[in-house]
Protein backbone atom coordinates (compact mmCIF):
# COMPACT_ATOMS: atom_id res chain seq x y z
CA UNK A 1 0.00 0.00 0.00
CA UNK A 2 2.89 2.39 0.83
CA UNK A 3 4.38 1.71 -2.62
CA UNK A 4 1.03 2.50 -4.22
CA UNK A 5 0.84 5.80 -2.36
CA UNK A 6 4.34 6.73 -3.50
CA UNK A 7 3.45 5.91 -7.13
CA UNK A 8 0.30 8.02 -6.90
CA UNK A 9 2.30 10.98 -5.54
CA UNK A 10 5.02 10.65 -8.21
CA UNK A 11 2.41 10.41 -10.97
CA UNK A 12 0.62 13.46 -9.56
CA UNK A 13 3.76 15.62 -9.71
CA UNK A 14 5.02 14.33 -13.07
CA UNK A 15 1.71 14.82 -14.82
CA UNK A 16 1.40 18.29 -13.32
CA UNK A 17 4.72 19.27 -14.94
CA UNK A 18 4.00 17.73 -18.31
CA UNK A 19 0.34 18.36 -19.00
CA UNK A 20 -0.75 21.45 -20.91
CA UNK A 21 -3.27 23.67 -19.12
CA UNK A 22 -6.54 24.58 -20.80
CA UNK A 23 -8.17 26.16 -17.79
CA UNK A 24 -10.50 29.10 -17.17
CA UNK A 25 -9.18 32.15 -15.34
CA UNK A 26 -12.32 33.54 -13.75
CA UNK A 27 -14.34 31.96 -10.95
CA UNK A 28 -18.05 31.49 -11.66
CA UNK A 29 -18.85 30.29 -8.14
CA UNK A 30 -20.23 33.01 -5.83
CA UNK A 31 -17.98 33.81 -2.87
CA UNK A 32 -14.96 31.85 -4.06
CA UNK A 33 -11.85 33.81 -4.81
CA UNK A 34 -11.47 34.85 -8.46
CA UNK A 35 -8.61 36.47 -10.36
CA UNK A 36 -8.99 38.35 -13.66
CA UNK A 37 -5.37 39.20 -14.39
CA UNK A 38 -5.46 36.88 -17.45
CA UNK A 39 -7.75 39.45 -19.12
CA UNK A 40 -4.76 41.81 -19.29
CA UNK A 41 -2.56 39.23 -21.02
CA UNK A 42 -0.16 40.85 -23.46
CA UNK A 43 -0.55 44.38 -22.08
CA UNK A 44 2.27 44.16 -19.56
CA UNK A 45 5.25 41.84 -19.57
CA UNK A 46 5.35 42.08 -15.76
CA UNK A 47 1.75 40.95 -15.35
CA UNK A 48 0.63 38.83 -12.43
CA UNK A 49 0.44 35.01 -12.82
CA UNK A 50 -2.59 33.68 -14.69
CA UNK A 51 -4.22 31.88 -11.76
CA UNK A 52 -6.39 28.79 -12.22
CA UNK A 53 -9.90 28.95 -10.74
CA UNK A 54 -12.56 26.46 -9.63
CA UNK A 55 -10.35 23.47 -8.89
CA UNK A 56 -13.30 22.45 -6.73
CA UNK A 57 -16.74 24.03 -6.41
CA UNK A 58 -16.70 24.59 -2.65
CA UNK A 59 -14.36 24.94 0.31
CA UNK A 60 -15.04 21.29 1.18
CA UNK A 61 -15.07 18.33 -1.22
CA UNK A 62 -17.31 15.98 0.79
CA UNK A 63 -15.95 15.69 4.33
CA UNK A 64 -12.49 17.07 3.71
CA UNK A 65 -11.33 20.61 3.12
CA UNK A 66 -10.43 21.63 -0.44
CA UNK A 67 -7.87 24.18 -1.62
CA UNK A 68 -10.69 26.58 -2.56
CA UNK A 69 -10.88 29.73 -0.44
CA UNK A 70 -13.59 32.23 0.34
CA UNK A 71 -12.88 35.75 -0.83
CA UNK A 72 -12.37 38.55 1.66
CA UNK A 73 -15.49 39.43 3.70
CA UNK A 74 -17.46 36.44 2.39
CA UNK A 75 -19.33 34.16 4.80
CA UNK A 76 -20.15 30.52 4.01
CA UNK A 77 -22.99 28.96 5.98
CA UNK A 78 -22.89 25.18 5.63
CA UNK A 79 -25.21 22.42 6.84
CA UNK A 80 -24.01 18.80 6.65
CA UNK A 81 -26.74 16.21 7.14
CA UNK A 82 -26.12 12.48 7.43
CA UNK A 83 -28.62 9.67 7.86
CA UNK A 84 -28.20 6.26 9.50
CA UNK A 85 -26.76 3.18 7.86
CA UNK A 86 -28.44 1.89 4.72
CA UNK A 87 -28.14 -1.71 6.00
CA UNK A 88 -30.33 -0.90 9.03
CA UNK A 89 -33.27 -2.26 7.03
CA UNK A 90 -36.81 -1.28 6.13
CA UNK A 91 -37.88 -0.72 9.75
CA UNK A 92 -35.46 2.22 9.96
CA UNK A 93 -36.30 3.17 6.35
CA UNK A 94 -32.74 2.22 5.41
CA UNK A 95 -31.27 4.83 7.74
CA UNK A 96 -33.59 7.74 6.92
CA UNK A 97 -35.24 7.56 10.36
CA UNK A 98 -31.93 8.54 11.93
CA UNK A 99 -30.10 11.81 11.42
CA UNK A 100 -26.80 13.46 12.32
CA UNK A 101 -25.75 16.98 11.44
CA UNK A 102 -22.96 19.52 11.47
CA UNK A 103 -23.44 23.26 11.10
CA UNK A 104 -20.56 25.60 10.34
CA UNK A 105 -19.66 29.18 9.45
CA UNK A 106 -16.56 30.02 7.41
CA UNK A 107 -15.36 33.60 6.97
CA UNK A 108 -12.79 35.09 4.62
CA UNK A 109 -10.42 37.32 6.60
CA UNK A 110 -8.62 37.83 3.30
CA UNK A 111 -8.44 36.07 -0.06
CA UNK A 112 -5.77 33.77 1.41
CA UNK A 113 -6.87 33.30 5.04
CA UNK A 114 -10.17 31.73 6.16
CA UNK A 115 -11.45 30.85 9.63
CA UNK A 116 -14.23 28.41 10.48
CA UNK A 117 -16.29 27.38 13.50
CA UNK A 118 -18.63 24.41 13.62
CA UNK A 119 -20.67 22.09 15.81
CA UNK A 120 -21.44 18.40 15.20
CA UNK A 121 -24.14 16.32 16.84
CA UNK A 122 -21.82 13.28 16.71
CA UNK A 123 -20.19 13.27 20.18
CA UNK A 124 -21.37 16.90 20.54
CA UNK A 125 -18.15 18.25 19.06
CA UNK A 126 -17.31 21.94 18.66
CA UNK A 127 -14.39 22.79 16.40
CA UNK A 128 -12.51 25.73 14.93
CA UNK A 129 -10.18 25.90 11.93
CA UNK A 130 -7.59 28.18 10.38
CA UNK A 131 -6.97 27.80 6.65
CA UNK A 132 -4.07 29.52 4.85
CA UNK A 133 -3.36 29.38 1.12
CA UNK A 134 0.29 30.00 0.28
CA UNK A 135 0.45 28.84 -3.35
CA UNK A 136 -2.03 29.11 -6.21
CA UNK A 137 -1.85 27.05 -9.37
CA UNK A 138 -1.09 29.26 -12.36
CA UNK A 139 -0.40 28.88 -16.05
CA UNK A 140 1.59 30.89 -18.55
CA UNK A 141 5.10 32.29 -18.12
CA UNK A 142 4.77 32.27 -14.34
CA UNK A 143 3.44 28.74 -14.16
CA UNK A 144 2.84 27.12 -10.78
CA UNK A 145 1.96 23.42 -11.03
CA UNK A 146 -0.19 23.10 -7.89
CA UNK A 147 -2.16 24.94 -5.23
CA UNK A 148 -1.11 24.42 -1.60
CA UNK A 149 -3.06 25.13 1.58
CA UNK A 150 -2.32 24.59 5.27
CA UNK A 151 -5.24 23.74 7.59
CA UNK A 152 -5.15 23.62 11.40
CA UNK A 153 -8.17 22.42 13.36
CA UNK A 154 -8.91 22.13 17.08
CA UNK A 155 -11.96 20.20 18.35
CA UNK A 156 -13.51 19.60 21.76
CA UNK A 157 -16.07 16.88 22.45
CA UNK A 158 -18.61 17.76 25.15
CA UNK A 159 -20.30 14.43 25.90
CA UNK A 160 -20.82 13.71 29.57
CA UNK A 161 -18.24 11.26 30.88
CA UNK A 162 -19.96 8.01 31.96
CA UNK A 163 -16.86 5.80 31.99
CA UNK A 164 -15.45 5.34 35.52
CA UNK A 165 -12.13 4.37 33.95
CA UNK A 166 -11.61 8.04 33.08
CA UNK A 167 -11.79 9.55 36.57
CA UNK A 168 -10.83 12.28 37.11
CA UNK A 169 -11.82 13.43 33.62
CA UNK A 170 -9.91 16.56 32.69
CA UNK A 171 -10.97 19.14 30.12
CA UNK A 172 -7.77 18.45 28.18
CA UNK A 173 -8.96 14.86 27.69
CA UNK A 174 -11.66 16.25 25.42
CA UNK A 175 -9.31 18.00 22.98
CA UNK A 176 -8.23 16.94 19.48
CA UNK A 177 -5.93 18.64 16.98
CA UNK A 178 -5.51 18.22 13.22
CA UNK A 179 -2.88 19.55 10.82
CA UNK A 180 -3.18 19.10 7.06
CA UNK A 181 -1.29 20.06 3.94
CA UNK A 182 -3.59 20.20 0.91
CA UNK A 183 -1.94 19.87 -2.52
CA UNK A 184 -4.25 20.13 -5.52
CA UNK A 185 -4.05 20.44 -9.28
CA UNK A 186 -6.69 21.11 -11.88
CA UNK A 187 -5.49 19.02 -14.82
CA UNK A 188 -8.25 20.15 -17.16
CA UNK A 189 -11.65 21.82 -17.03
CA UNK A 190 -13.13 18.42 -16.19
CA UNK A 191 -10.66 16.82 -13.76
CA UNK A 192 -9.07 17.90 -10.47
CA UNK A 193 -7.05 15.92 -7.92
CA UNK A 194 -5.96 16.65 -4.34
CA UNK A 195 -3.52 14.98 -1.92
CA UNK A 196 -3.91 15.48 1.86
CA UNK A 197 -1.09 14.42 4.21
CA UNK A 198 -2.70 14.65 7.65
CA UNK A 199 -1.80 14.41 11.34
CA UNK A 200 -4.55 13.97 13.95
CA UNK A 201 -3.64 14.19 17.64
CA UNK A 202 -6.03 12.83 20.29
CA UNK A 203 -5.26 13.71 23.90
CA UNK A 204 -7.14 10.64 25.14
CA UNK A 205 -7.32 7.23 23.45
CA UNK A 206 -9.07 3.95 24.36
CA UNK A 207 -5.90 2.10 25.31
CA UNK A 208 -2.15 2.62 25.62
CA UNK A 209 -1.68 0.26 22.66
CA UNK A 210 -3.18 2.87 20.32
CA UNK A 211 -1.41 6.02 19.16
CA UNK A 212 -2.36 9.48 20.34
CA UNK A 213 -0.95 10.92 17.12
CA UNK A 214 -2.39 9.39 13.95
CA UNK A 215 -0.75 9.83 10.55
CA UNK A 216 -2.81 9.43 7.39
CA UNK A 217 -2.84 10.48 3.77
CA UNK A 218 -5.95 11.35 1.82
CA UNK A 219 -6.70 11.59 -1.86
CA UNK A 220 -9.71 13.31 -3.40
CA UNK A 221 -10.92 14.16 -6.87
CA UNK A 222 -13.57 15.88 -8.93
CA UNK A 223 -14.83 14.89 -12.37
CA UNK A 224 -17.00 17.54 -13.99
CA UNK A 225 -20.10 16.28 -15.80
CA UNK A 226 -21.63 19.57 -16.87
CA UNK A 227 -21.23 23.26 -16.03
CA UNK A 228 -23.28 22.80 -12.85
CA UNK A 229 -22.68 19.16 -11.85
CA UNK A 230 -19.72 16.97 -10.92
CA UNK A 231 -18.80 13.64 -9.32
CA UNK A 232 -16.52 13.85 -6.27
CA UNK A 233 -14.70 11.25 -4.18
CA UNK A 234 -12.26 11.07 -1.29
CA UNK A 235 -10.35 8.39 0.62
CA UNK A 236 -8.20 8.56 3.75
CA UNK A 237 -5.64 5.84 4.39
CA UNK A 238 -4.51 5.56 8.02
CA UNK A 239 -1.09 4.00 8.46
CA UNK A 240 -1.23 0.59 10.24
CA UNK A 241 -1.10 -0.06 14.00
CA UNK A 242 -2.26 3.39 15.08
CA UNK A 243 -5.97 3.15 15.88
CA UNK A 244 -8.44 0.64 17.30
CA UNK A 245 -9.10 -2.09 14.67
CA UNK A 246 -12.84 -1.45 14.93
CA UNK A 247 -12.18 1.69 12.88
CA UNK A 248 -11.79 1.73 9.09
CA UNK A 249 -10.44 4.02 6.40
CA UNK A 250 -12.92 6.68 5.32
CA UNK A 251 -14.31 6.40 1.76
CA UNK A 252 -16.88 8.83 0.37
CA UNK A 253 -18.54 9.28 -3.03
CA UNK A 254 -20.47 12.43 -3.93
CA UNK A 255 -22.47 14.29 -6.55
CA UNK A 256 -22.29 18.10 -6.64
CA UNK A 257 -25.04 20.36 -7.98
CA UNK A 258 -24.52 24.11 -8.19
CA UNK A 259 -27.74 26.13 -8.09
CA UNK A 260 -27.05 29.85 -8.16
CA UNK A 261 -25.57 30.87 -4.83
CA UNK A 262 -25.92 27.37 -3.37
CA UNK A 263 -23.76 24.27 -3.75
CA UNK A 264 -25.79 21.12 -3.04
CA UNK A 265 -23.80 17.92 -2.43
CA UNK A 266 -25.27 14.40 -2.25
CA UNK A 267 -22.99 11.65 -0.97
CA UNK A 268 -22.50 8.11 0.30
CA UNK A 269 -19.91 7.47 3.02
CA UNK A 270 -18.93 5.00 5.75
CA UNK A 271 -18.13 7.89 8.14
CA UNK A 272 -20.54 9.24 10.75
CA UNK A 273 -18.18 11.97 11.92
CA UNK A 274 -18.11 15.20 9.93
CA UNK A 275 -15.04 16.85 11.42
CA UNK A 276 -11.44 15.77 10.82
CA UNK A 277 -10.81 13.70 13.94
CA UNK A 278 -14.15 11.93 13.41
CA UNK A 279 -13.92 10.82 9.79
CA UNK A 280 -10.14 10.25 9.69
CA UNK A 281 -9.49 8.48 13.02
CA UNK A 282 -12.92 7.22 14.13
CA UNK A 283 -14.79 5.86 11.09
CA UNK A 284 -16.52 2.70 12.35
CA UNK A 285 -18.41 1.81 9.16
CA UNK A 286 -17.32 -0.92 6.73
CA UNK A 287 -18.35 -0.51 3.09
CA UNK A 288 -18.09 -4.27 2.50
CA UNK A 289 -20.70 -4.88 5.23
CA UNK A 290 -23.05 -2.23 3.96
CA UNK A 291 -22.28 0.28 6.73
CA UNK A 292 -22.99 3.15 4.35
CA UNK A 293 -24.61 6.48 5.20
CA UNK A 294 -26.51 8.62 2.72
CA UNK A 295 -26.22 12.35 3.31
CA UNK A 296 -26.12 15.81 1.84
CA UNK A 297 -24.34 19.12 2.34
CA UNK A 298 -25.76 22.56 1.56
CA UNK A 299 -23.51 25.61 1.26
CA UNK A 300 -24.66 29.22 0.90
CA UNK A 301 -22.20 32.10 0.52
CA UNK A 302 -23.00 35.68 1.60
CA UNK A 303 -20.99 38.85 1.05
CA UNK A 304 -21.05 40.87 4.28
CA UNK A 305 -18.62 43.65 3.46
CA UNK A 306 -19.60 47.27 2.86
Amino acid sequence: MKVALVLVFVSFISVSQAQKDTLKAVSDTPGLQADTTSLLSGLDEDEEPDFVQNTFKATRIINSQSTEMLGKQNLDYRICHRFGRINSGAYELYGLDQALQRMSFTYGLSDHINVEIGRSSVNKVYDASLKVKFMKQARGDKKRPVSMVYVANMAVQTLKNTNPQYTPYYFTNRLYYTHQLLISRKFSDNFSLQLMPTIVHRNLVDSAQYKNTVISIGIAGRNKISRKTAITYEYFYVLPNQINPIYHNSLSLGFDIETGGHVFQLHLTNSRGMNEKGFIAETDGDWLKGDIHFGFNISRVFYIGR
